[in-house]
């Protein structure tokens, strides 16, 4: 799977690379955090939207002043973004960054 880019020959067989066990554990690694987080995340959002369309007397229980249930868990949809962004970057570091890292040296062959 040596790639001769820099001398212009022939590039990687990418249906090879592909194909690899270290790329189908690169992948799966990805989609053991990507999917269940991509759900949890879309059931957070629709239970708020539900809550905002079914439940106007929760979503205005005054909280203090004019600080309400529904602005609280509003902002915690911005807050949660934030929370599984620095989670997936912490994820990519530990488990999926070393195997894509292995597959790039594999693929571009030595560096001079």
């Amino acid at each position: 799977m040596t790639s001769d880019i820099e001398t212009g020959g022939p590039g990687p067989d990418w249906p090879q690379v592909y194909d690899s066990p270290e790329f189908q554990r690169l992948r799966r690694r990805f989609r053991l955090f990507v999917f269940p987080m991509t759900v949890l995340f879309l059931a957070w959002y629709a239970l708020y939207v539900l809550l905002a369309d079914y439940a106007h007397a929760f979503m205005a229980t005054r909280v203090a002043g004019n600080i309400t249930l529904g602005l609280i868990l509003g902002l915690l949809q911005f807050l949660s973004t934030f929370v599984i962004t620095g989670l997936y970057v912490r994820y990519a570091d530990r488990q999926l960054d070393p195997i894509a890292d292995d597959i790039r040296a594999e693929v571009e062959g030595p560096q001079s």
